[in-house]
């Protein structure tokens, strides 16, 4: 595919370092992206952040612009979610009918500060479940990325971390690991949406390693055929 027929992919929430992270690999990958946030002034800061970055390393991205979340959302084929876990449900309610016949990739993990590095998964099983029923069938939620560091996201290197990717729809599921390959990653179908708790309770498993051993650990599937 080229630029022009790669689809429009914006990041609510998107101005942290896993939305900006993201939203590099992907414009360097040729996907027109959107950065996305509650405050419009703060996506542009953020987009004109990231644009004066990758021109400084002599990179020349596809498209990286600026709207506010519900905006970003309406403008965008592929939206993709990355606020933290308590502004889940009121973040995807205020995009709920603009995100109608899309694929929303949830990478939410609940943690449940201060204890983050203990599993607490809500009563509703995980965070991917919750946003699909929040959405309903209109929606095709895809959880995936909750294991991969932010850091990471923001190096100039392939990472050696892979994806676990869940939801119900095969063809979403597929079209998000192309996105996880865009961004230097391996993605794998790991099974429908109610295996997102899975993914999302290994991101605190991590974290207490990371402190064990001071490092950004990820996960990696092996025993694969060659």
């Amino acid at each position: 595919m080229t630029s022009s027929t790669l689809p429009v992919v914006a990041i609510l929430g998107g101005t942290g370092e896993l939305g900006t992270g993201l939203a590099r690999r992907w414009a360097l990958a040729g996907y027109p992206i959107i950065i996305g946030s509650r405050d419009r002034q703060k996506a542009q800061a953020a987009a004109e952040e990231l644009q004066t970055k990758m021109s400084a390393a002599g990179q020349c991205p596809a498209s990286v612009d600026a709207l506010d979340n519900l905006n970003a959302a309406k403008a965008a084929d592929i939206v993709a979610l990355t606020v933290p876990f308590s502004h889940q449900k009121n973040t995807l309610e205020a995009v709920k009918k603009a995100l109608e016949g899309k694929i929303l990739i949830d990478v939410t993990v609940p943690l449940v500060p201060p204890k983050v590095a203990r599993v607490q998964l809500p009563a509703e099983g995980s965070a991917g479940q919750i946003a699909q029923a929040l959405l309903g069938d209109n929606c095709r939620v895809v959880s995936a990325f909750q294991n991969v560091a932010a850091s990471h996201l923001q190096q100039e290197r392939d990472i050696d971390c892979d994806v676990l990717v869940c939801g119900n729809d095969k063809d979403a599921r597929s079209q998000v690991i192309e996105l996880v390959e865009a961004a230097g990653l391996r993605g794998f179908h790991a099974g429908g949406i109610h295996n997102a708790a899975a993914a999302e309770a290994l991101t605190s498993v991590l974290i207490s390693i990371n402190r064990q051993f001071k490092c950004h650990a990820g996960i990696r599937v092996t025993g694969l055929p060659e």
